[in-house]
């Protein structure tokens, strides 16, 4: 069972913490003395969960809860790549497999997510939730097309987490909610489709969206931003 650090500090949990993003956000925050403890939940964790298995999700949440409430919650899953097919660029294109895989991956379990930890988020405390979202994935900024189910899911995953962010913010009024745009990173993800010389390290992405965070105030609203902290148009 996980339990949580007495409340000495804040208690943080990572989500997709395998991945490289994901990764590096474990590897800061636990040298951050500030945190008490720092979860790392994957598919490989113990417990484990699974995007697509709601009751893994639950499991997860149920045994995070434990332990006490949760002060950060950086949610790092997400896939470019799906069943081996990458994003399509024509219309004709797309299929409606591809189309669902994507939301189920890159949305859809995403806001699983969203309904089983926010809730062990504290009400009487600064709180973060984070989720990674993508420029692409904002509406007003799609100037080149392409991209259709990537885009259409991280669109999605935005709204969900307006959606929630407005919601919980009726009982947490100092909580931060935040869609966050990465940047271009080394990662098997990235590596189909950029050169490692033309990405950026994970740390270095993840050490920015966290100065980031830390500098966001609560609105009562998700707020869309790069690692840069310049905000984006949904």
């Amino acid at each position: 069972m996980v339990t949580l650090a007495p409340a000495t500090g804040l208690q943080a949990v990572v989500l997709g913490a395998s991945g490289a993003l994901g990764a590096a956000f474990v590897d800061l925050l636990r040298a951050n003395a500030e945190f008490a403890e720092v979860l790392a939940l994957s598919r490989s964790s113990t417990p484990a969960f699974d995007l697509e298995d709601e009751a893994s999700i639950a499991h997860c949440a149920h045994a995070v809860g434990q332990g006490g409430v949760v002060h950060w919650l950086i949610d790092a899953t997400g896939a470019l790549e799906i069943d081996g097919a990458g994003p399509e660029k024509r219309l004709d294109a797309i299929s409606a497999m591809g189309l669902m895989r994507a939301l189920q991956i890159n949305a859809i379990g995403p806001a699983l997510l969203m309904k089983h930890f926010i809730p062990l988020m504290a009400s009487d405390a600064p709180t973060v939730y984070a989720t990674l979202s993508a420029r692409v994935g904002s509406i007003e900024d799609n100037r080149k097309g392409g991209w259709y189910g990537y885009r259409a899911a991280k669109a999605a995953r935005n709204m969900l987490l307006q959606n929630a962010a407005i919601e919980a913010s009726r009982r947490r009024p100092l909580a931060v909610f935040a869609a966050l745009q990465p940047g271009t990173v080394r990662s098997k993800l990235s590596l189909p489709f950029v050169a490692p010389s033309d990405a950026m390290a994970p740390e270095a992405s993840a050490a920015q969206l966290l100065q980031v965070l830390q500098s966001l105030q609560p609105t009562g609203r998700a707020q869309f931003v790069d690692y840069r902290g310049t905000s984006i148009p949904w």
